[in-house]
């Protein structure tokens, strides 16, 4: 596998949470709309994005620590676990945060968001792009070799690195959708042509987990 592989996947991934009106640009604009201003409505983005990246960064730190005292192919058994089980119960329960009302500020939009990227699993989803080939026992040659299957955590840049690239992927595509939607769409088309995104996570959700161990024994 090329070692761009992972880089990828965690722009894909942003951008899938970027479309998931649960996470944030759905809210943008009806607080756009509620202002009446398209600027209101990438003002509240930005907070959102900060308490999304919040969210990826502590599962990706307990992931950093949990690979300091777990072995990483029992480390690989609990994040399937924990990714298929989530999945489950985000089937039988698909529910989220509902506390905050539509007056809000960018402390409040932040806490909004970390806590419906947690509650959505949001990270968990991207654990099995770190666990991949860390400890891959295939020859190396080169100073990317150890890459090569995923990636690796071996700084505080990397973490930084891998969490921005996620956010930065994530917060253009709930943008463009943002401003395709408040000037272009109008809400109403979505109680027209809505379908259960919260379903389709959950089954995400579960994907990732499956997929993540297959391939790692692969």
């Amino acid at each position: 596998m090329s070692a761009s592989w992972p880089w990828l996947t965690l722009a894909l991934l942003g951008a899938y949470h970027g479309v998931n009106p649960g996470m944030g640009w759905l809210f943008a604009v009806a607080l756009g709309l509620q202002e009446q201003s398209g600027r209101a409505v990438l003002r509240a983005l930005l907070p959102i994005a900060i308490g999304h990246a919040a969210a990826i960064g502590l599962t990706v730190g307990l992931l950093a620590a949990g690979r300091a005292s777990v072995p990483l192919d029992a480390l690989a058994w609990i994040t399937t676990a924990l990714l298929v089980g989530f999945g489950l119960f985000k089937l039988i329960r698909p529910r989220h945060p509902r506390w905050v009302g539509m007056r809000v500020g960018a402390k409040d939009l932040v806490l909004w968001s970390f806590l419906m990227a947690t509650a959505h699993g949001a990270g968990l989803m991207l654990l099995p792009v770190f666990l991949l080939g860390e400890d891959n026992p295939a020859p190396c040659h080169g100073a990317s070799c150890h890459q090569a299957a995923g990636l690796s955590l071996n700084s505080v840049w990397s973490y930084l690195a891998a969490i921005s690239l996620h956010t930065l992927a994530m917060l253009g595509t709930a943008a463009l959708v943002a401003m395709v939607v408040y000037y272009k769409v109008g809400l109403s088309v979505l109680r027209r042509a809505w379908f259960d995104l919260d379903r389709i996570w959950a089954l995400a959700l579960i994907l990732a987990g499956i997929l993540g161990l297959v391939l790692r024994a692969s």
